[in-house]
């Protein structure tokens, strides 16, 4: 028994484990309320120009932020081809996020979005010539299957636009694989710093072509939010993964299906049917476990999709 006035062995570390994990959940939040300010805006002003705002606004933010206490320092990288490559698959991943919440309920393209940890199982048993173990591939066909009962092929819920998201989930793949690779030597800071710049040059090199003028002040207050949203939920993540082990915080991401589903009823008043709710919650049940396994053997850290 602890005597009085003597802190509890595990007391801190159970602190800090729940302190990552209210981040974690957080940021999820942050990154749900992004995706319906982006759908919102998107009925009325170019998707390119409010992606360039929300690249933009959070580089500047995170410079702010970083550059008074390391300076330089934060350029420093071992790989920058690596980190070019990341910005672009990133600058692909928001291109597609973007287009598809033009199209998409917020609820559903964001259950999609996240069968990517799952996707990641299937590249590791190709490329890397990975042994999967059953249970793996069962959650495997789990994720799929929700997302078949998701897009119905066949019925009225299937049609192009559902191509986007199911490209983007490759793209995040792609990127989730090399993120994990660079996080062994590269400082995270670091490559947050140089994924919102690279984004922010490129959409700059499209944004004369399809620049128009902002017309209502409500619209630059949400290209504001989404710039301030997406800088906030990465930095949240740092937190959060700075105080608690991955394989602890990835089952929690998928929270971030309950916040879309919540902003869409409350922003759009889109509710999905019973049938997308049973896809949505496979998804996320399989894609919990399948990515806790997953750092569980060390094989990859699985992140949410940044979009």
């Amino acid at each position: 028994m602890a005597t009085a006035g003597r802190p509890h062995s595990v007391s801190q570390p159970a602190a800090h484990t729940l302190h990552g994990i209210g981040f974690a959940v957080l940021a999820t939040a942050c990154f749900a309320t992004l995706d319906t300010t982006t759908r919102h805006i998107s009925a009325g002003l170019s998707v390119l120009v409010a992606l360039w705002f929300r690249y933009a606004i959070q580089a500047l933010i995170t410079t702010a932020v970083v550059w008074p206490g390391r300076g330089r320092r934060v350029l420093l990288t071992q790989h920058p081809r690596f980190q070019l490559a990341r910005g672009l698959l990133l600058f692909a991943c928001s291109i597609l996020a973007f287009y598809s919440l033009k199209y998409m309920p917020v609820g559903e393209f964001t259950s999609i979005a996240l069968l990517a940890p799952l996707v990641i199982t299937l590249l590791a048993a190709w490329m890397l010539q990975e042994s999967i173990r059953p249970l793996r591939w069962l959650l495997v066909a789990g994720g799929f299957a929700g997302t078949l009962v998701i897009i119905r092929p066949g019925s009225h819920h299937f049609d192009w636009t559902v191509v986007l998201p199911l490209m983007l989930v490759a793209t995040n793949a792609g990127f989730q694989i090399l993120t994990s690779k660079m996080a062994k030597t590269e400082d995270p800071i670091t490559m947050h710093f140089y994924t919102g710049w690279i984004g922010t040059i490129l959409s700059s090199l499209i944004l004369p072509f399809v620049w128009e003028m902002p017309q209502d002040w409500t619209v630059w207050l949400q290209l504001l939010l989404m710039g301030v949203l997406a800088s906030i939920g990465h930095f949240l993540l740092i937190l959060a993964y700075a105080r608690t082990p991955a394989a602890t915080l990835t089952p929690y991401m998928y929270a971030q299906i309950g916040f879309a589903v919540l902003g869409g009823w409350l922003v759009f008043d889109h509710l999905p049917d019973q049938w997308t709710f049973v896809g949505m919650g496979l998804v996320a049940l399989c894609g919990a476990l399948g990515a806790w396994l997953t750092v569980r053997e060390n094989r990859i850290t699985i992140q949410p999709p940044e979009f």
